[in-house]
């Protein structure tokens, strides 16, 4: 968590320093004029290659295929345009990594691959818990589903007449 503040923090500031930097060294009005057209291109990549992979996720549907591959390229394609939105060089070139076709496969696959992971941890640990029907026995099979909280009793209405 406080990696992420951190880099909250100072992404900004580095953002800021690259900025200033580029100005110093080819003018205040190419940079202003750079950073313009990169916020321009953002726009038209979020536009026309989100329509796109709607566009492809649609088809895949029709075809009775999971767009798995096609919505996290769509994720990816909207925070690379989302990136050139920001007014800096640094948030730039993420962006452009982003929409890279390969290289924006390695980072879907790669994150695919963790979040697969991520599933098979959090599977592994819900089956290794205890089962609470009762005692348990080691080595016993338990079934994966688990019956409801029934609590047994009567009751008696009583009018107020």
């Amino acid at each position: 968590m406080r990696v992420f503040l951190l880099l909250f923090l100072l992404f900004p500031v580095l953002e800021l320093f690259v900025l200033v930097r580029v100005a110093m060294s080819i003018g205040f009005l190419p940079t202003f004029l750079l950073v313009v057209a990169t916020s321009m291109l953002g726009i038209f990549v979020i536009r026309v290659a989100g329509f796109a992979t709607a566009l492809r996720a649609r088809e895949a549907l029709s075809r009775g295929e999971l767009p798995a591959q096609q919505m996290m390229e769509g994720l990816m394609i909207a925070v690379g345009g989302g990136l050139l939105l920001l007014p800096g060089f640094i948030s730039d070139i993420l962006g452009v990594i982003c929409l890279l076709p390969v290289t924006r496969r390695v980072l879907v696959n790669k994150l695919r691959r963790r979040a697969e992971e991520q599933a098979i941890r959090q599977r592994a640990f819900s089956e290794d818990m205890p089962n609470s029907n009762g005692p348990s026995r080691p080595g016993a099979i338990h079934p994966p589903t688990r019956e409801p909280d029934v609590i047994e009793g009567e009751f008696e209405h009583r009018d107020k007449s």
